[in-house]
């Protein structure tokens, strides 16, 4: 019984095994229509590439060394920054909404 616990109690906090949401499967397959092929496989061949963001709301900071949260992301896709054009017209408020989300889990 203990021991079914303990396992529960790991398995909670480890939040890449658990299956995404409807949301955040949709921002996942956001990412990859539209943001892998710079911030993740790099197949355009950008040099320097641009930074791997999956997973970066899990972290503290962001690349460029702002704070990560959801405010600080969707200022930068909305708006763009340096070689990165803006996504403004190009996303809807659920979209972002459903890209935040996934950038808030570990998946690939």
């Amino acid at each position: 019984m203990l021991s079914a616990f303990i396992v529960t109690l790991g398995l909670a906090g480890c939040r890449s095994q658990a299956p995404l949401t409807a949301q955040e499967a949709e921002g996942q397959m956001l990412f990859h229509q539209r943001c892998e092929h710079c911030h993740g496989e790099n197949d355009l061949n950008l040099k320097p590439a641009p930074p791997d963001i999956r997973g970066v709301l899990t972290r503290a900071k962001l690349p460029d060394g702002e704070s990560a949260t959801d405010l600080n992301v969707m200022r930068v896709v909305l708006n763009g920054k340096n070689k990165m054009p803006s996504f403004a017209a190009r996303l809807t408020e659920p979209q972002m909404e459903a890209l935040l989300a996934y950038l808030h889990t570990n998946a690939d």
